[in-house]
């Protein structure tokens, strides 16, 4: 169990990666623009990522 989490974690890191890696100049203008969205604004889309998340485990596990 615990090796499966450190797999999943090290896929995050590697797709979390890519972007910044891969399209740095894109990459910093696109974290300008989430510096300049309101904190409800960011905290709605962080809480349908989670939700998005959550089902998704569900209905793999």
């Amino acid at each position: 169990m615990l090796h499966t989490l450190f797999i999943a974690f090290a896929i995050v890191l590697i797709l979390e990666g890519i972007g910044p890696m891969l399209f740095p100049n894109k990459w910093r203008n696109y974290l300008q623009q989430m510096v300049e969205q309101p904190v409800n604004q960011l905290r709605s889309v962080g809480g349908v990522l989670v939700t998005i998340g959550v089902v998704s485990l569900f209905f793999l596990i």
